[in-house]
Protein backbone atom coordinates (compact mmCIF):
# COMPACT_ATOMS: atom_id res chain seq x y z
CA UNK A 1 0.00 0.00 0.00
CA UNK A 2 1.84 3.21 -1.03
CA UNK A 3 2.44 5.93 1.70
CA UNK A 4 -0.12 8.89 0.86
CA UNK A 5 2.36 12.30 1.69
CA UNK A 6 1.99 15.06 3.67
CA UNK A 7 1.21 18.40 2.61
CA UNK A 8 3.38 21.68 4.01
CA UNK A 9 0.40 22.60 6.22
CA UNK A 10 -0.14 19.46 7.80
CA UNK A 11 3.82 20.03 8.59
CA UNK A 12 3.52 23.08 9.70
CA UNK A 13 0.53 22.31 11.98
CA UNK A 14 2.65 19.33 13.71
CA UNK A 15 5.18 21.21 14.04
CA UNK A 16 3.34 24.30 16.08
CA UNK A 17 1.73 21.87 18.48
CA UNK A 18 4.81 20.10 18.93
CA UNK A 19 6.43 24.13 19.72
CA UNK A 20 3.39 24.29 21.60
CA UNK A 21 3.93 21.52 24.17
CA UNK A 22 7.41 22.75 24.53
CA UNK A 23 6.14 26.43 25.56
CA UNK A 24 4.06 24.67 28.20
CA UNK A 25 7.59 23.30 29.73
CA UNK A 26 8.64 26.91 29.34
CA UNK A 27 5.97 28.36 30.71
CA UNK A 28 5.93 26.59 34.37
CA UNK A 29 9.83 26.41 34.26
CA UNK A 30 10.82 28.86 37.08
CA UNK A 31 7.98 27.54 39.62
CA UNK A 32 9.56 24.14 39.93
CA UNK A 33 11.78 24.91 42.77
CA UNK A 34 10.22 22.02 45.29
CA UNK A 35 9.15 18.57 45.01
CA UNK A 36 5.58 19.30 46.36
CA UNK A 37 5.68 21.98 43.66
CA UNK A 38 7.33 19.86 40.80
CA UNK A 39 4.86 16.88 41.74
CA UNK A 40 1.71 18.49 43.14
CA UNK A 41 1.41 21.84 42.00
CA UNK A 42 -0.10 22.17 45.56
CA UNK A 43 -3.54 24.26 45.44
CA UNK A 44 -2.41 26.03 42.01
CA UNK A 45 -4.73 24.66 39.35
CA UNK A 46 -8.12 24.86 39.26
CA UNK A 47 -11.03 22.00 39.36
CA UNK A 48 -12.52 22.14 35.58
CA UNK A 49 -8.21 21.79 34.15
CA UNK A 50 -7.91 18.63 36.74
CA UNK A 51 -10.47 17.14 35.48
CA UNK A 52 -9.56 17.95 31.64
CA UNK A 53 -6.16 16.79 32.88
CA UNK A 54 -7.59 13.72 34.05
CA UNK A 55 -9.59 12.68 30.56
CA UNK A 56 -6.49 13.43 28.58
CA UNK A 57 -4.05 11.22 30.99
CA UNK A 58 -6.84 8.31 30.44
CA UNK A 59 -6.67 8.97 26.84
CA UNK A 60 -4.16 7.85 24.49
CA UNK A 61 -3.12 6.50 20.63
CA UNK A 62 -4.50 3.44 22.70
CA UNK A 63 -7.41 5.17 22.44
CA UNK A 64 -6.86 7.11 19.53
CA UNK A 65 -5.99 4.16 17.57
CA UNK A 66 -6.81 0.79 19.50
CA UNK A 67 -10.51 1.14 19.98
CA UNK A 68 -11.31 2.45 16.20
CA UNK A 69 -9.05 -0.68 15.82
CA UNK A 70 -10.96 -2.77 17.79
CA UNK A 71 -14.74 -1.25 16.77
CA UNK A 72 -13.86 -2.13 12.98
CA UNK A 73 -12.84 -5.56 13.47
CA UNK A 74 -15.16 -6.59 16.03
CA UNK A 75 -18.03 -5.30 18.24
CA UNK A 76 -18.22 -2.87 21.42
CA UNK A 77 -17.09 -5.71 23.82
CA UNK A 78 -13.97 -3.82 24.95
CA UNK A 79 -15.68 -0.74 26.21
CA UNK A 80 -17.16 -2.50 28.59
CA UNK A 81 -14.62 -2.01 31.04
CA UNK A 82 -15.07 1.99 30.52
CA UNK A 83 -18.32 1.64 31.15
CA UNK A 84 -18.23 0.13 34.26
CA UNK A 85 -16.13 3.02 35.75
CA UNK A 86 -18.84 5.81 36.92
CA UNK A 87 -20.45 2.68 38.70
CA UNK A 88 -16.98 2.23 40.51
CA UNK A 89 -16.63 6.26 40.77
CA UNK A 90 -19.82 7.14 42.07
CA UNK A 91 -20.00 5.00 44.76
CA UNK A 92 -16.52 5.52 45.78
CA UNK A 93 -15.06 9.12 45.02
CA UNK A 94 -16.79 10.60 48.04
CA UNK A 95 -14.34 9.15 51.02
CA UNK A 96 -11.23 7.74 48.41
CA UNK A 97 -10.53 11.61 47.71
CA UNK A 98 -10.51 13.03 51.08
CA UNK A 99 -9.02 10.04 52.59
CA UNK A 100 -5.92 10.20 50.35
CA UNK A 101 -5.52 14.24 50.98
CA UNK A 102 -5.39 13.20 54.75
CA UNK A 103 -3.15 10.51 55.28
CA UNK A 104 -0.54 10.49 52.44
CA UNK A 105 1.86 13.49 50.94
CA UNK A 106 2.44 12.25 47.42
CA UNK A 107 2.65 8.40 47.18
CA UNK A 108 -0.73 6.35 46.80
CA UNK A 109 1.71 3.64 47.98
CA UNK A 110 2.12 5.59 51.44
CA UNK A 111 -1.75 4.37 52.18
CA UNK A 112 -0.63 0.85 51.96
CA UNK A 113 2.85 1.24 53.95
CA UNK A 114 0.44 3.20 56.87
CA UNK A 115 -2.29 0.57 56.96
CA UNK A 116 0.03 -2.48 56.09
CA UNK A 117 3.26 -2.02 56.68
CA UNK A 118 6.37 -1.78 54.05
CA UNK A 119 6.06 -5.09 52.30
CA UNK A 120 2.80 -4.02 51.19
CA UNK A 121 3.96 -0.49 49.78
CA UNK A 122 6.50 -2.32 47.71
CA UNK A 123 4.62 -4.35 46.47
CA UNK A 124 1.68 -2.42 45.19
CA UNK A 125 4.52 0.27 44.01
CA UNK A 126 6.03 -2.01 41.97
CA UNK A 127 2.89 -3.56 40.32
CA UNK A 128 2.52 0.35 39.69
CA UNK A 129 5.83 0.87 37.97
CA UNK A 130 5.36 -2.44 35.64
CA UNK A 131 1.94 -1.87 34.65
CA UNK A 132 3.38 2.13 33.50
CA UNK A 133 6.16 0.70 31.12
CA UNK A 134 3.81 -1.92 29.22
CA UNK A 135 1.45 0.44 28.87
CA UNK A 136 3.49 3.91 28.11
CA UNK A 137 5.89 1.58 25.51
CA UNK A 138 2.28 0.55 24.15
CA UNK A 139 1.56 4.17 23.79
CA UNK A 140 5.05 4.72 22.06
CA UNK A 141 4.41 2.05 20.04
CA UNK A 142 0.96 2.63 18.50
CA UNK A 143 1.76 6.16 17.88
CA UNK A 144 5.06 5.55 16.16
CA UNK A 145 3.44 2.72 13.74
CA UNK A 146 0.47 4.96 12.96
CA UNK A 147 3.02 8.09 11.90
CA UNK A 148 5.39 5.58 10.00
CA UNK A 149 2.60 4.36 8.20
CA UNK A 150 1.21 8.03 7.52
CA UNK A 151 4.65 9.79 6.88
CA UNK A 152 6.81 7.02 5.45
CA UNK A 153 8.77 8.08 8.85
CA UNK A 154 11.25 5.85 10.74
CA UNK A 155 9.06 4.26 13.42
CA UNK A 156 11.89 4.05 16.16
CA UNK A 157 12.70 7.63 15.20
CA UNK A 158 9.18 8.72 15.94
CA UNK A 159 9.73 6.93 18.70
CA UNK A 160 12.63 8.80 20.39
CA UNK A 161 11.44 11.96 18.75
CA UNK A 162 8.46 12.12 21.35
CA UNK A 163 10.34 10.61 23.84
CA UNK A 164 12.66 13.38 24.15
CA UNK A 165 9.63 16.20 23.59
CA UNK A 166 8.00 14.21 26.76
CA UNK A 167 10.93 13.94 28.98
CA UNK A 168 11.94 18.07 28.18
CA UNK A 169 8.36 18.87 28.99
CA UNK A 170 8.73 17.24 32.72
CA UNK A 171 12.01 17.94 32.76
CA UNK A 172 11.09 22.25 32.72
CA UNK A 173 7.42 22.30 34.04
CA UNK A 174 6.68 19.64 36.33
CA UNK A 175 2.96 18.71 36.99
CA UNK A 176 1.64 22.34 36.61
CA UNK A 177 3.06 22.38 32.83
CA UNK A 178 1.54 18.34 32.31
CA UNK A 179 -1.93 19.54 33.78
CA UNK A 180 -2.23 22.91 31.48
CA UNK A 181 -1.07 21.00 28.39
CA UNK A 182 -3.25 17.99 28.81
CA UNK A 183 -6.11 20.70 29.00
CA UNK A 184 -4.88 22.44 25.50
CA UNK A 185 -4.78 18.92 24.29
CA UNK A 186 -7.94 17.45 25.88
CA UNK A 187 -9.67 19.91 23.42
CA UNK A 188 -7.58 18.92 19.98
CA UNK A 189 -8.42 14.85 20.91
CA UNK A 190 -11.84 15.60 21.24
CA UNK A 191 -12.41 17.86 18.26
CA UNK A 192 -10.35 15.90 16.28
CA UNK A 193 -12.34 12.80 16.91
CA UNK A 194 -15.53 14.35 16.46
CA UNK A 195 -14.68 15.89 13.04
CA UNK A 196 -13.68 12.60 12.01
CA UNK A 197 -17.03 10.30 13.18
CA UNK A 198 -18.94 13.66 11.59
CA UNK A 199 -17.24 13.13 8.07
CA UNK A 200 -17.03 9.15 8.30
CA UNK A 201 -21.17 9.83 9.05
CA UNK A 202 -21.65 11.83 5.83
CA UNK A 203 -19.63 9.53 3.78
CA UNK A 204 -21.35 6.70 4.26
CA UNK A 205 -24.32 5.87 1.67
CA UNK A 206 -27.52 5.66 3.54
CA UNK A 207 -26.50 7.27 6.93
CA UNK A 208 -26.87 6.27 10.53
CA UNK A 209 -29.56 3.96 8.99
CA UNK A 210 -27.41 2.31 6.78
CA UNK A 211 -24.52 2.14 9.26
CA UNK A 212 -26.66 0.36 11.81
CA UNK A 213 -28.07 -2.09 9.48
CA UNK A 214 -24.74 -3.32 8.15
CA UNK A 215 -22.99 -3.14 11.39
CA UNK A 216 -25.58 -5.06 13.02
CA UNK A 217 -25.23 -7.64 10.27
CA UNK A 218 -21.78 -7.80 10.65
CA UNK A 219 -21.90 -8.82 14.37
CA UNK A 220 -20.27 -5.07 14.53
CA UNK A 221 -22.72 -4.25 17.61
CA UNK A 222 -23.75 -4.83 21.11
CA UNK A 223 -21.32 -5.85 24.08
CA UNK A 224 -22.05 -9.61 23.75
CA UNK A 225 -21.64 -12.53 23.79
CA UNK A 226 -23.72 -12.49 26.64
CA UNK A 227 -23.33 -16.07 27.97
CA UNK A 228 -21.51 -16.93 31.79
CA UNK A 229 -18.40 -18.50 30.51
CA UNK A 230 -15.26 -17.31 31.99
CA UNK A 231 -13.02 -19.07 29.08
CA UNK A 232 -13.55 -16.53 27.13
CA UNK A 233 -13.93 -12.92 26.58
CA UNK A 234 -17.78 -12.24 27.55
CA UNK A 235 -19.75 -9.48 28.91
CA UNK A 236 -19.63 -11.00 31.87
CA UNK A 237 -15.76 -10.82 31.92
CA UNK A 238 -15.48 -7.34 30.90
CA UNK A 239 -18.38 -6.47 33.33
CA UNK A 240 -16.55 -7.37 36.24
CA UNK A 241 -12.90 -7.03 35.22
CA UNK A 242 -14.06 -3.07 34.81
CA UNK A 243 -15.76 -3.14 38.67
CA UNK A 244 -12.23 -3.63 39.63
CA UNK A 245 -10.05 -2.01 36.99
CA UNK A 246 -11.86 1.37 38.29
CA UNK A 247 -11.49 0.66 41.84
CA UNK A 248 -7.71 0.16 40.67
CA UNK A 249 -7.53 3.22 38.30
CA UNK A 250 -9.62 5.80 40.80
CA UNK A 251 -8.25 4.45 44.10
CA UNK A 252 -4.91 2.87 43.81
CA UNK A 253 -3.56 4.57 40.79
CA UNK A 254 -0.89 6.89 41.26
CA UNK A 255 -1.32 9.09 37.48
CA UNK A 256 -4.77 9.85 39.29
CA UNK A 257 -4.25 9.75 42.96
CA UNK A 258 -1.43 12.53 42.30
CA UNK A 259 -4.50 14.40 40.53
CA UNK A 260 -6.22 14.32 43.68
CA UNK A 261 -3.57 15.83 45.56
CA UNK A 262 -2.85 18.62 43.30
CA UNK A 263 -6.78 20.07 43.80
CA UNK A 264 -7.08 23.29 46.39
CA UNK A 265 -10.40 21.44 47.97
CA UNK A 266 -11.43 17.78 48.57
CA UNK A 267 -14.30 19.34 46.69
CA UNK A 268 -12.38 20.26 43.90
CA UNK A 269 -10.76 17.08 43.37
CA UNK A 270 -14.09 15.42 43.75
CA UNK A 271 -15.57 17.48 41.04
CA UNK A 272 -12.16 17.05 38.90
CA UNK A 273 -13.07 13.47 39.12
CA UNK A 274 -16.35 12.91 38.29
CA UNK A 275 -15.69 15.67 35.25
CA UNK A 276 -13.30 13.59 34.17
CA UNK A 277 -14.64 10.66 33.83
CA UNK A 278 -18.25 12.15 32.54
CA UNK A 279 -16.00 13.20 29.57
CA UNK A 280 -13.83 9.89 29.43
CA UNK A 281 -16.68 7.74 28.61
CA UNK A 282 -18.05 9.75 25.43
CA UNK A 283 -14.68 9.93 24.44
CA UNK A 284 -13.88 6.42 24.50
CA UNK A 285 -17.52 5.70 23.10
CA UNK A 286 -16.82 7.88 19.97
CA UNK A 287 -13.63 6.35 19.03
CA UNK A 288 -15.08 2.67 19.27
CA UNK A 289 -18.00 4.15 17.15
CA UNK A 290 -15.48 5.74 14.72
CA UNK A 291 -14.44 1.77 14.23
CA UNK A 292 -18.04 1.02 13.12
CA UNK A 293 -18.44 3.26 11.05
CA UNK A 294 -15.14 2.24 9.17
CA UNK A 295 -16.49 -0.80 9.09
CA UNK A 296 -19.40 0.08 7.20
CA UNK A 297 -17.76 2.47 4.81
CA UNK A 298 -15.47 0.04 3.89
CA UNK A 299 -17.61 -2.33 3.11
CA UNK A 300 -18.80 0.06 0.82
CA UNK A 301 -15.33 1.05 -0.57
CA UNK A 302 -13.22 -2.34 -0.12
CA UNK A 303 -9.66 -1.76 1.03
CA UNK A 304 -6.59 -3.05 -0.06
CA UNK A 305 -5.75 -6.39 0.77
CA UNK A 306 -3.09 -5.79 3.22
CA UNK A 307 -4.57 -3.34 5.50
CA UNK A 308 -4.17 -4.20 9.30
CA UNK A 309 -7.11 -3.03 11.42
CA UNK A 310 -5.26 -1.13 13.34
CA UNK A 311 -4.05 1.00 10.33
CA UNK A 312 -7.65 1.64 9.27
CA UNK A 313 -8.53 4.33 10.91
CA UNK A 314 -4.81 6.19 9.63
CA UNK A 315 -5.62 5.29 6.43
CA UNK A 316 -8.63 6.67 5.84
CA UNK A 317 -7.28 9.65 7.54
CA UNK A 318 -4.64 10.19 5.23
CA UNK A 319 -6.97 9.16 2.02
CA UNK A 320 -10.16 10.82 2.79
CA UNK A 321 -8.96 14.20 4.93
CA UNK A 322 -8.30 17.62 2.90
CA UNK A 323 -4.89 18.84 4.21
CA UNK A 324 -4.80 20.58 6.77
CA UNK A 325 -7.13 19.13 8.75
CA UNK A 326 -4.98 15.89 8.23
CA UNK A 327 -2.31 17.41 9.98
CA UNK A 328 -5.02 18.64 13.04
CA UNK A 329 -5.48 15.32 13.65
CA UNK A 330 -1.73 14.25 13.00
CA UNK A 331 -1.09 16.56 16.02
CA UNK A 332 -4.40 16.03 18.05
CA UNK A 333 -3.08 12.07 17.65
CA UNK A 334 0.65 13.08 19.20
CA UNK A 335 -0.91 15.59 21.35
CA UNK A 336 -2.92 12.17 23.33
CA UNK A 337 0.13 10.13 23.56
CA UNK A 338 2.00 13.28 24.82
CA UNK A 339 -0.61 13.87 27.54
CA UNK A 340 -0.69 10.36 28.67
CA UNK A 341 3.03 9.65 28.74
CA UNK A 342 3.98 12.75 30.14
CA UNK A 343 1.48 12.05 33.31
CA UNK A 344 2.75 8.29 33.23
CA UNK A 345 6.19 10.00 33.30
CA UNK A 346 5.53 12.40 36.25
CA UNK A 347 4.21 9.95 38.38
CA UNK A 348 6.88 7.16 37.69
CA UNK A 349 9.15 9.87 39.30
CA UNK A 350 7.02 10.88 41.94
CA UNK A 351 6.36 7.61 43.14
CA UNK A 352 10.46 6.50 42.37
CA UNK A 353 11.73 9.59 44.83
CA UNK A 354 8.81 9.22 47.56
CA UNK A 355 8.95 4.89 47.97
CA UNK A 356 12.51 4.86 46.95
CA UNK A 357 14.97 7.48 46.67
CA UNK A 358 13.94 9.31 49.98
CA UNK A 359 14.19 5.36 52.21
CA UNK A 360 17.30 4.51 50.18
CA UNK A 361 18.92 8.38 51.45
CA UNK A 362 16.04 9.78 54.20
CA UNK A 363 17.02 13.29 55.87
CA UNK A 364 18.08 14.80 52.81
CA UNK A 365 17.40 18.35 51.18
CA UNK A 366 14.10 18.71 49.49
CA UNK A 367 16.66 19.72 46.48
CA UNK A 368 18.44 16.75 46.88
CA UNK A 369 14.92 14.96 46.37
CA UNK A 370 14.18 17.48 43.42
CA UNK A 371 17.30 16.49 41.56
CA UNK A 372 16.64 12.93 41.96
CA UNK A 373 13.21 13.07 40.32
CA UNK A 374 14.53 14.77 37.68
CA UNK A 375 16.81 12.31 36.94
CA UNK A 376 14.04 9.86 37.26
CA UNK A 377 12.32 11.21 34.31
CA UNK A 378 15.32 10.80 31.87
CA UNK A 379 15.80 7.21 33.16
CA UNK A 380 11.87 6.41 32.64
CA UNK A 381 11.42 8.32 29.44
CA UNK A 382 14.62 6.27 28.32
CA UNK A 383 13.33 2.25 29.04
CA UNK A 384 10.04 3.57 27.99
CA UNK A 385 11.39 4.39 24.73
CA UNK A 386 13.11 0.81 24.61
CA UNK A 387 10.24 -0.79 25.72
CA UNK A 388 8.38 1.18 22.74
CA UNK A 389 11.19 -0.25 20.51
CA UNK A 390 10.66 -3.92 21.75
CA UNK A 391 7.21 -3.68 20.41
CA UNK A 392 8.09 -2.56 17.07
CA UNK A 393 9.16 -6.56 16.63
CA UNK A 394 6.46 -8.19 18.25
CA UNK A 395 3.66 -6.78 16.08
CA UNK A 396 0.99 -4.83 16.34
CA UNK A 397 -2.48 -7.81 16.17
CA UNK A 398 -4.99 -7.16 19.02
CA UNK A 399 -3.15 -4.26 20.68
CA UNK A 400 -6.15 -2.91 22.81
CA UNK A 401 -6.37 -6.94 24.12
CA UNK A 402 -2.87 -7.36 24.63
CA UNK A 403 -3.14 -4.18 26.96
CA UNK A 404 -6.12 -5.59 28.89
CA UNK A 405 -3.95 -8.65 29.71
CA UNK A 406 -0.87 -7.00 30.83
CA UNK A 407 -3.05 -5.06 32.99
CA UNK A 408 -5.12 -8.08 34.44
CA UNK A 409 -1.47 -9.91 34.70
CA UNK A 410 0.30 -6.69 36.43
CA UNK A 411 -2.72 -5.89 38.92
CA UNK A 412 -1.33 -8.63 41.11
CA UNK A 413 -3.97 -8.22 43.64
CA UNK A 414 -3.40 -4.82 44.66
CA UNK A 415 -7.12 -3.83 44.76
CA UNK A 416 -7.85 -6.68 47.34
CA UNK A 417 -5.20 -4.87 49.22
CA UNK A 418 -7.03 -1.56 49.47
CA UNK A 419 -10.29 -3.19 50.07
CA UNK A 420 -9.11 -5.02 52.63
CA UNK A 421 -7.18 -1.76 54.05
CA UNK A 422 -10.62 0.43 53.26
CA UNK A 423 -12.87 -1.85 54.93
CA UNK A 424 -11.60 -4.21 56.86
CA UNK A 425 -10.27 -2.57 60.45
CA UNK A 426 -9.55 -6.44 61.25
CA UNK A 427 -7.40 -7.16 58.27
CA UNK A 428 -3.60 -6.37 59.30
CA UNK A 429 0.35 -6.78 58.02
CA UNK A 430 0.87 -10.28 58.54
CA UNK A 431 -2.35 -11.36 56.74
CA UNK A 432 -2.00 -9.67 53.88
CA UNK A 433 1.51 -10.66 53.47
CA UNK A 434 0.42 -14.00 53.60
CA UNK A 435 -1.94 -13.20 51.21
CA UNK A 436 0.41 -11.14 48.82
CA UNK A 437 2.55 -14.19 49.21
CA UNK A 438 -0.46 -16.76 48.17
CA UNK A 439 -1.28 -13.94 45.35
CA UNK A 440 2.08 -14.10 43.45
CA UNK A 441 2.24 -18.27 42.91
CA UNK A 442 -1.92 -18.02 42.04
CA UNK A 443 -0.19 -15.63 39.23
CA UNK A 444 2.76 -16.94 38.46
CA UNK A 445 0.55 -20.51 38.14
CA UNK A 446 -1.96 -18.86 35.86
CA UNK A 447 0.22 -16.83 33.95
CA UNK A 448 2.60 -20.18 32.97
CA UNK A 449 -0.28 -22.53 32.58
CA UNK A 450 -2.39 -20.33 30.12
CA UNK A 451 0.33 -18.46 27.90
CA UNK A 452 1.58 -20.47 25.00
CA UNK A 453 4.71 -19.78 23.11
CA UNK A 454 6.28 -21.18 19.63
CA UNK A 455 4.93 -20.49 16.07
CA UNK A 456 2.20 -22.07 14.18
CA UNK A 457 1.47 -25.80 15.12
CA UNK A 458 4.70 -25.83 17.15
CA UNK A 459 3.67 -23.52 19.94
CA UNK A 460 3.34 -24.94 23.38
CA UNK A 461 2.70 -23.55 26.92
CA UNK A 462 5.16 -21.97 29.35
CA UNK A 463 4.31 -24.55 31.70
CA UNK A 464 1.88 -27.73 31.21
CA UNK A 465 -0.16 -29.30 33.82
CA UNK A 466 -2.33 -31.16 31.57
CA UNK A 467 -6.18 -30.70 33.31
CA UNK A 468 -4.91 -28.55 35.87
CA UNK A 469 -4.19 -25.22 33.43
CA UNK A 470 -5.50 -22.16 34.07
CA UNK A 471 -8.05 -22.30 31.33
CA UNK A 472 -10.17 -18.92 31.86
CA UNK A 473 -9.90 -15.92 29.97
CA UNK A 474 -6.55 -13.84 30.73
CA UNK A 475 -8.97 -10.51 32.03
CA UNK A 476 -10.06 -12.67 34.74
CA UNK A 477 -5.99 -13.42 36.13
CA UNK A 478 -6.23 -10.10 37.47
CA UNK A 479 -10.30 -10.14 39.36
CA UNK A 480 -8.90 -13.60 40.59
CA UNK A 481 -5.63 -12.09 42.18
CA UNK A 482 -8.01 -9.57 43.79
CA UNK A 483 -10.57 -12.39 45.56
CA UNK A 484 -7.72 -14.16 46.15
CA UNK A 485 -5.89 -11.19 48.23
CA UNK A 486 -9.29 -10.44 49.95
CA UNK A 487 -10.12 -14.35 51.12
CA UNK A 488 -6.90 -15.47 52.14
CA UNK A 489 -5.80 -11.80 53.54
CA UNK A 490 -8.86 -11.29 55.60
CA UNK A 491 -8.67 -15.27 57.29
CA UNK A 492 -4.95 -15.00 57.50
CA UNK A 493 -5.59 -12.10 59.98
CA UNK A 494 -7.63 -13.61 62.19
CA UNK A 495 -4.24 -15.38 62.82
CA UNK A 496 -2.78 -12.69 64.16
CA UNK A 497 -3.47 -9.77 66.92
CA UNK A 498 -6.33 -7.01 65.48
CA UNK A 499 -4.01 -4.00 64.31
CA UNK A 500 -4.44 -0.62 66.59
CA UNK A 501 -5.33 1.51 63.46
CA UNK A 502 -5.86 5.39 62.70
CA UNK A 503 -9.50 5.50 61.61
CA UNK A 504 -8.51 7.62 59.09
CA UNK A 505 -7.32 4.82 57.09
CA UNK A 506 -10.33 3.21 56.93
CA UNK A 507 -14.12 3.72 55.39
CA UNK A 508 -15.82 2.98 58.93
CA UNK A 509 -13.40 6.65 59.67
CA UNK A 510 -14.66 8.48 57.05
CA UNK A 511 -18.22 7.77 58.43
CA UNK A 512 -17.53 9.03 61.74
CA UNK A 513 -16.02 12.31 60.72
CA UNK A 514 -18.83 13.31 58.45
CA UNK A 515 -21.22 12.00 61.24
CA UNK A 516 -19.55 14.54 63.30
CA UNK A 517 -19.56 17.13 60.97
CA UNK A 518 -23.12 17.03 60.18
CA UNK A 519 -23.67 17.04 63.83
CA UNK A 520 -21.62 20.46 64.61
CA UNK A 521 -23.54 22.05 61.54
CA UNK A 522 -26.98 21.10 63.06
CA UNK A 523 -25.92 22.23 67.02
CA UNK A 524 -24.58 25.71 65.20
CA UNK A 525 -27.92 25.85 63.23
CA UNK A 526 -29.80 25.02 66.35
CA UNK A 527 -28.26 27.52 67.97
CA UNK A 528 -29.05 30.42 65.99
Amino acid sequence: MAKPVLAVIDYVIIIAVLLTTLFFGLRYARKQNSTQNYFAAKGRVPAWAIGMSLLATLISSVTFLGYPGEGYSSNWILLVQGLMVPVVLLGTIWFIVPLFRKVIGLSTYEYFEKRFGLFARYYSSIAFVLRQFSGMGTVFFLLAVALSNMTGGNTFAIIVVVGVIIIAVNLLGGMEAVIWLDVFQGFMLFASGLLCLIVLVFSIDGGPSEIWKVASAGGRTGFGPYDINFTRLTFIVMAINGLFYGIQKYGTDQTVVQRYLTAKTDKAAIRASLLGISLTVPVWTMFMLIGTCLFVYYKQHPLPADTNANAVFPFFIMTKLPSGVIGFILAAMISAAICSLSADLNSLAAVGVEDYYKKFRPNKSDKEYLNGGKWLIVISGIISIAIGGIYINIGNEGILGIIFTLYAIFSGGIVGVFLLGIFSARANRQGVNIAIGVCILFTSYAFLTSTPIGLGQNKSLLLDLGKYNFTHNKLMLGVYSHLVVIVVGYVASLFFPKPVLDQRLLYSGWRQSRKGQNSQIEELTNAH
